[in-house]
């Protein structure tokens, strides 16, 4: 294959970690998963599927027939909200702590499974009540709060269709939002808590709704949570608390088509006409609920999970909203930031529930590595036996750190790979069957087909890299994308016929093992290389130095593009740093031992903060930006917009090195 078609595979890994014999004997995943998988990938689906409660059993499995727009369980009728709460409390379950919910003020609350019943039951006779009709939508921008999750289940109770906008997102993205998805309610709070401070949400949504520029939106319902003032517009205003007293406790759950829409998520980064990606229901909630007992080996009655995503993104919807209510888990919510009040509240609250299972993103793995080891020295982390990691490829060194530091060398990790279009996980480790590899997200799970492909669409095999495809459909796949089959056909088929294709590269390791290299868009080609940002990031964090980076590609008349590194500094480094060390030159030459001469930066730049969104998402396309000395882009979906005003004074001042 011509180097052209070939994403650069550079970086290599022997580390090894075999799951402890005690994990094993008690594992809820067992090595006969892939092979009733690979037996009959589609009775296996249905298999899953059962373990649900359907108002109507379904007789079908898949019809693909008008690819690529997939029916699953097509014939068969549920409702997400009674597999989520009715079932667990008729088993007896009533009493099982549903959720542990953590104020960023320091409040908490502790629902049952009784308790969420009661209330979501009343948010959906008071929907009914405000016209609500199945398939109808509603948007829900809300800060990490129970009444949001109450709120999600509520929506899918009536048969409506929720679309949650995160809730640090402007007023013009949820104005866009609410007039793609032509939402008849919009169900907010008057705020939330952040970094320490009550901050607003109600405007936003009166912003948004003002002059009339989303003229579906018939009511809102505000839930009370910081107690700031609010502007109201009356008979459109209604405060949540004061609408459900007024509504009936009973709600009987009635079964959907498993194809009915259950909710639309609008992808981060949307530029012009929003993309609403749309989930259908029975399909959906069995990939949801297989993939959150497997991969998290979830021992349901014993288990404190918590999963750090926000309700406004995808993870938050299939591994807090969804996916662990159908099971039956006992969780924890945090509404606010890790570093409030001080950077050891994440260790205190897993300290105070004895959280078992964490699922969180690389991002803040390498926020915690910035300050060192000392952030979590006053807190009992011998719960923990589970760590999964979410959002990007994790770098081996921020892996190793995870399992070191949090994991006290024993809990095995789960890097996961998937995507808001792909609805549940697709690459992962199992954790009592895997021998994990730091970096790797390592092997599809049972049920799900991966290729990786060249250009061309030929198979690249073992030892290369290339572009990650799924080749045959599966259950949580997103169904469209809302109002535009043609953008979803476009967008998602076309590349290779009949395949998916993810936008992400891969590679596969000697050992067949996948490892995820990020956004094909993040490819660089120096000299003819294709260079994978991810690898080289990864090398550059495995310096002692070191606690995060971010690699782009800037034009170059030799080369055509040149590798520019953004680097911040762990705070024990930062001392030997100033001496007169040259961090330019030991970076470049620990990247050239690394992965080879070809990857060395042509600049680095020592930069105290990178730009991310408030998902953890590095923005890259900014840093393109600095790289190549144009004036720098939209800022609007940073979490802090003065990041860039820092990065670029610093380089001014002369920090690239």
């Amino acid at each position: 294959m011509s180097v052209e078609h070939e994403i650069a595979n550079l970086l290599h890994e022997t580390r090894r970690f075999e799951p402890s014999k005690e994990f094993i004997e008690t594992a809820v995943a067992r090595p006969r998963l892939y092979e009733k998988a690979k037996e009959d990938r589609l009775e296996f689906w249905a298999d899953q599927g059962r373990k649900l409660h359907w108002h109507k059993p379904f007789t079908q499995i898949l019809d693909w027939s008008n690819a690529p727009f997939a029916k699953w369980f097509h014939d068969g009728e549920l409702n997400v909200s009674y597999n989520c709460l009715d079932r667990h409390v008729e088993a007896g379950w009533g009493k099982r702590i549903a959720l542990f919910f953590e104020g960023e003020p320091g409040d908490s609350k502790v629902y049952t499974y009784l308790d969420l019943l009661i209330e979501v039951k009343k948010a959906a006779n008071l929907l009914i009540k405000l016209g609500v009709q199945p398939g109808d939508r509603v948007a829900i921008y809300m800060p990490m709060i129970p009444e949001a999750v109450i709120a999600m289940q509520a929506v899918a109770r009536v048969g409506a269709v929720h679309s949650v906008v995160f809730g640090g997102f402007s007023a013009d993205s949820l104005a866009s939002r609410i007039q793609d998805a032509e939402a008849k309610v919009v169900i907010t709070a008057d705020g939330g808590y952040r970094k320490g401070k009550a901050s607003a949400l109600k405007p936003a949504v009166d912003e948004a709704l003002a002059d009339n520029r989303c003229p579906s939106v018939e009511k809102v319902l505000v839930v009370k949570r910081t107690g700031g003032e609010v502007s109201w517009v009356k008979d459109r205003d209604l405060w949540w608390e004061e609408e459900l007293n007024l509504v009936d406790r009973e709600h009987e759950a009635q079964g959907f088509n498993a194809e009915h829409p259950l909710f639309i998520l609008y992808t981060s980064g949307t530029t012009g006409k929003p993309k609403g990606i749309l989930h259908t229901t029975g399909g959906y909630l069995t990939q949801a609920s297989y993939t959150h007992k497997n991969v998290f080996d979830l021992h349901e009655g014993q288990d404190v999970y918590w999963c750090t995503a926000d309700i406004g993104w995808i993870t938050g919807h299939t591994y807090v909203a969804y996916g662990p209510m159908a099971n039956g888990a006992t969780q924890v919510i945090y509404e606010g930031t890790p570093d409030t009040p001080d950077w050891g509240r994440w260790w205190d609250i897993v300290q105070k529930y004895h959280v078992n299972i964490l699922y969180t993103a690389p991002t803040a793995i390498r926020s915690f590595m910035k300050i060192g080891r000392s952030v979590t020295t006053h807190y009992d982390l011998s719960s923990i036996r589970v760590l999964g990691s979410v959002g990007e490829p994790i770098n081996p060194e921020a892996w190793m750190w995870y399992r070191e530091v949090i994991g006290s060398n024993k809990a095995p990790i789960v890097d996961t790979w998937w995507q808001t279009e792909t609805g549940a996980i697709m690459i992962s480790p199992l954790p009592g069957v895997t021998a994990t590899k730091p970096g790797s997200a390592q092997v599809a799970l049972p049920g799900v087909e991966i290729k990786i492909l060249d250009d061309d669409g030929a198979p690249v095999g073992n030892g290369h890299g290339g572009l990650l495809t799924i080749t045959e459909p599966w259950p949580s796949m997103l169904r469209g994308i809302w109002g535009d089959p043609e953008r979803y056909k476009e967008t998602y088929w076309s590349k290779f016929d009949g395949k998916y294709f993810a936008g992400d590269g891969a590679k596969f390791d000697e050992d067949g093992d996948i490892w995820l290299l990020g956004r094909v868009d993040d490819v660089m080609n120096v000299s003819g290389h294709r260079l994978s940002t991810a690898e080289i990031e990864s090398a550059l964090v495995s310096h002692p130095f070191v606690a995060e980076a971010a690699v782009v590609g800037a034009k170059d008349e030799t080369t055509g593009q040149a590798v520019v590194a953004f680097v911040i500094l762990k705070r024990s480094s930062e001392a030997e740093v100033g001496s007169d060390l040259d961090t330019s030159k030991v970076l470049r030459d620990h990247v050239a031992k690394e992965i080879g001469p070809i990857a060395k930066p042509r600049t680095i730049f020592v930069v105290a903060e990178l730009p991310k969104t408030r998902s953890g998402k590095i923005m890259r396309r900014l840093l393109r930006d600095v790289a190549e000395d144009r004036p720098i882009g939209d800022v609007t979906t940073l979490a802090d917009t003065s990041v860039m005003d820092t990065i670029t004074g610093r380089i001014s001042a002369g920090a690239n090195d």
